[in-house]
């Protein structure tokens, strides 16, 4: 089965203990700190694989987790950093926030890779915290948790040239003709399930891909049928062969057909209907009714498309066909068609502006402190040591809170909930 769509669970590794050491060497009297820093956690990459087609091993693994780091030892030895880990996807694979659906990476070059989730840092040993007046801190910082997220992981075919039409209309036919792929055909609606690509040889001029979209119904913009899924692979698409059957013999009308599926890539995409688009004319040899092929020629003149008449059974019409769809290519210009960061590390991490905001309400006389910086300054301290408690405070000091609780009108007994613990205020 094609799988291009799937959603996971990705934690980068957690920072290590800083450690509480102090020297303990003969003949000397008074050994000072030497607790060494914890190790960062590994970070989560996520690396295009060559070898790739589908997503279909993340069907049966859904959990990602990177090392965490060693904590610190005596003697002022750091822990070891965690191994990053690289998770192997298909060229072409888009890397979005679930919760957001924020792009936080677009995979689409051969050997590209993105960091995507940070490990976290290790704590400081007790050796950093030495001063004048306390020259034996028994106290260091834990390590700080790796970033996690639920992310979606999804695939968009990287072909230059999409095969675009209702079910049954030749597409298969006609790829089976060009390139040397094998898709399924046979005479009945949706015989293509997952889309089909092939290469084109130098044959007609450069070599390049086309992929065989499976056909689009009515109502394919708002999820009918399998619709989401076939117009996603069409968005990156440089060019548009839009078949259409002349033939007759289902009793299909040719302009209404060409409405509809281009009512329907309006529907899902402004950008994608723009697209250039070529009008493929197929079953020519089986016409029953000239009028109707006249109608669509006229309808391509309006809309300023070229037209070609063509049988994909035969061969009637496919060389001058392709000889034009070559010739179009080297005019269009190969571009990421989805939006995303401009940096070539496209790197997620908390917002700038959020990083340093933080919250202060009063519920029922209790005040209580929300946000990242008063987050990361508690979780790496020993709430229960003194000596820790007072770097605390030195620390929320330093972001302003103090300043903020006098502001809001805090007074001696009243408490301070930050987190899980709750803190008696003394001025």
């Amino acid at each position: 089965m094609f799988t291009d769509y799937v959603k996971i669970y990705a934690k980068a590794g957690k920072g290590g203990n800083g450690a509480i050491a102090f020297r303990r060497e003969k003949y000397v009297a008074a050994g000072g700190p030497d607790g060494g820093d914890g190790g960062k956690g590994g970070n989560v990459y996520f690396k295009v694989d060559s070898n790739a087609n589908t997503l279909i091993e993340f069907r049966y693994k859904k959990k990602f987790k990177a090392e965490n780091g060693e904590n610190g030892q005596g003697s002022n030895k750091s822990g070891k950093s965690g191994e990053n880990l690289y998770i192997p996807v298909p060229i072409g694979t888009v890397i979005k926030d679930a919760e957001t659906e924020k792009i936080l990476a677009d995979l689409s070059n051969p050997e590209e890779e993105a960091l995507i989730l940070k490990g976290g840092k290790g704590g400081l040993g007790n050796s950093h915290f030495a001063t004048s007046t306390r020259q034996a801190p028994r106290f260091a910082q834990d390590g700080e948790p790796g970033e996690e997220k639920e992310l979606i992981l999804e695939l968009k075919l990287l072909a230059d040239v999409g095969l675009l039409g209702f079910p049954n209309v030749g597409k298969s036919t006609f790829l089976s003709k060009v390139t040397s792929a094998s898709p399924k055909i046979a005479n009945y609606h949706f015989t293509t399930i997952e889309p089909n690509l092939g290469v084109v040889t130098s044959k007609y001029g450069d070599s390049f891909v086309i992929a065989d979209i499976p056909g689009i119904i009515e109502g394919a913009s708002k999820g009918t049928g399998l619709g989401i899924e076939f117009l996603r692979h069409i968005e990156r698409t440089r060019l548009l062969l839009h078949f259409i059957d002349v033939s007759g013999t289902e009793g299909r009308n040719p302009v209404e057909d060409y409405k509809t599926i281009n009512n329907e890539l309006k529907q899902y995409s402004e950008k994608l209907a723009k697209r250039k688009q070529i009008i493929v004319a197929n079953k020519s040899d089986m016409i029953t009714d000239e009028n109707a092929y006249k109608e669509l020629e006229k309808i391509a003149k309006e809309n300023n498309q070229e037209i070609f008449k063509i049988s994909a059974l035969t061969g009637d019409g496919i060389e001058k066909l392709m000889k034009y769809v070559s010739d179009t290519l080297k005019t269009l210009p190969k571009e990421n068609l989805i939006d995303t960061d401009s940096s070539k590390e496209k790197v997620y991490t908390l917002e700038e502006d959020k990083r340093d905001e933080y919250t202060v309400t009063v519920e029922n006389g209790v005040f209580i402190v929300k946000g990242e910086p008063v987050d990361r300054i508690i979780r790496r301290v020993n709430i229960t040591d003194y000596e820790s408690l007072f770097y605390l405070h030195k620390k929320l000091n330093e972001i302003g809170l103090t300043d903020k609780l006098k502001h809001l009108g805090i007074k001696d007994g009243d408490i301070v909930k930050i987190g899980d613990y709750e803190m008696e205020w003394e001025d």
